[in-house]
Formats: C-alpha cells, structure tokens, sequence
C-alpha cells in the first residue's frame, strides 16, 4: 500500500510540474514572409555585437550581420536563428546569442472592412482569427449584422469593386457573429490567412436581394429564403415545403442577376434531379426559382 501511495505522489508531482507548453497544444510558429521587419541583437564575449532592423526582401532573404544575404522567408523565428548562429559560431564569434524577433508583422495582412470601428489593413501575427482581427480593429459598430464574411485571398481584387459584389462572387466563408460574440461559440472563430478581406456586414445587408434565395410558383410554402454556401435548386424548393400539386418540376427555371451583368435564365429538370440523372444546380445569392403548373 506504501508503494502505491509512494508511486500515485510521484506521478502527482510529474503532472503539477510538467512545463506549461505541455498542458494545451503547441501554438503553430510564426513563419517569416517578404516585408517582415525583424530585430536582430548578437551578443559575444559578454557584449553586443550588433543591434539593428533588418526587413525582409522581396526575394525572401535578409541583409545580416557579418554574412551578408540570408535565407529568411518560409522559415520560423527558430530556424532561422539556428540558420545564423552557426556560421557567426564557425567563422566570427565564439559561443554567440542571437535574438531574433518579429518588430513588425508586414507579410501577412487581411483587410477588415463593414461594421467595424476601425476598418483598414491589418498585419496578422500569432494566432490570425476572427475574433483578433475585431479586437485590432476597436469592435464592431452597433449597426453590424449577424455576419461576417471572410473572402479568402481577395485584397487585390478589392480595389474599385464593391464589396457586396465580391461577396456574392468570391469563396466566401460566413461566420455567425451572433452565436461567436453573444453565445461564445468559438468554433465561428475561423483562423485567417493572408490577403483575406473580413467584411463585418451591417443589419441591412442580409435583408438585401444578394444574400437570399426566392422560390414562387408552385412549392408549398414560396417566399424567401436564405442563401447558404452548397444551396442548390432541390434544396431551396425543399425548404419552401417541396413541390405543390400539379408542379411541374421537369420545367424549373433559375433566374440570376449579377451586379454589373445581364440577367441569366437557367433550365432545369428538378425532376431528372431527384432520380439522379441530372446534377443540381448550385445556387447564388439573389437567385429566383420559379417552378411552373404542369400543362396536364
């Protein structure tokens, strides 16, 4: 019994001293990209040897100390310490200490736009989320919306193109800012990457034509409804209670108006659709879905 209680006090030590990084999953390191500003300090033989900014080029690599260019961008603050403290070890210092941070994060930006305090670009650094760049960017206005949308890789497309337009048209991931900042659900907590553009829609954006689907003519329950990422026609026509009496489904026609552009009919045989002979048509915001009466 003395041995058990012994070995159940050794393991409780282990765990309560156990180094904090053990306890929650490793944060992923930063990686160095062209225009990041780093803060480099060599320290030999008790005193500092250098102390100086040195920014990222565009080919990726770095001006430093004593070795001219170097390999920075794609590699982590760690390695690309290690990169350098071995030739300053080998070929100029004995026993050198190279301190490496990150002074400015110029590599990594998305722009944050909407309803928002402080819409502009900003520099992702460690853990790049929704919930970052709002906190960056002084909050969201009383006049936001239930969502953002986060357009992956879209800042260069967003000059002289409005907004609503990039998002009907871009692969755009929506996040619930209702169930994220009122509910606390972090899964709408999506990680970012650089050259996104967050849009913090206001409250009359989603009672906009871009962002629902109309179903009319002969379903069970017409009206609008809203546009999800995946909808296609079958869905919407199922969410309106499905098909009426009399519908004629095999004559289904998809009216679409993008801004800027003619509008577009597209036909489909909802009925080929249901038995798997026909692929569904993939739907966009602000499509119309008419359904006709059968002729018979």
């Amino acid at each position: 019994m003395k041995t058990l209680i012994r070995a159940c006090s050794l393991v409780f030590v282990m765990l309560i001293c156990r180094p904090p990084l053990l306890w929650a999953a490793a944060e992923q390191p930063y990686i160095i990209g062209t225009g990041d500003v780093l803060s480099v300090i060599i320290f030999a033989g008790g005193t500092s040897q250098q102390s100086l900014d040195v920014t990222v080029a565009s080919d990726g690599t770095v001006n430093f100390p004593f070795l001219g260019k170097v390999k920075a961008a794609g590699l982590s603050l760690v390695d690309f310490t290690q990169a350098v403290t071995a030739p300053l070890s080998r070929d100029y210092f004995v026993s050198p200490q190279v301190i490496v941070n990150i002074k400015d994060y110029k590599s990594k930006q998305v722009y944050v736009t909407g309803a928002i305090q402080k819409p502009g670009l900003y520099n992702l650094e460690k853990d790049p989320t929704v919930l970052a760049v709002i906190a960056m960017a002084g909050g969201v206005t009383k006049e936001r919306g239930r969502y953002a949308h986060v357009i992956r890789g879209s800042i260069d497309k967003l000059q002289g193109q409005d907004i609503a337009k990039l998002v009907n048209e871009g692969e755009s991931v929506r996040v619930d800012l209702q169930r994220l900042l009122e509910q606390g659900d972090t899964s709408e907590n999506i990680r970012l990457t650089p050259g996104d553009v967050v849009y913090f829609s206001p409250t009359n954006f989603s009672d906009l034509t871009e962002y629902k689907v109309y179903v009319m003519g002969k379903v069970e329950k017409p009206g609008v409804y809203d546009f999800q990422q995946g909808l296609t026609a079958l869905d919407a026509c199922i969410l309106a209670g499905g098909f009426a009496k009399y519908a004629a489904p095999n004559r289904t026609v998809i009216t679409r108006r993008q801004p800027g552009q003619d509008q577009e009919s597209i036909a489909v045989n909802l009925d080929n659709v249901r038995k798997g002979s026909d692929k569904d048509v993939p739907l966009k915001p602000g499509d119309r879905i008419y359904v006709p009466e059968s002729w018979f």
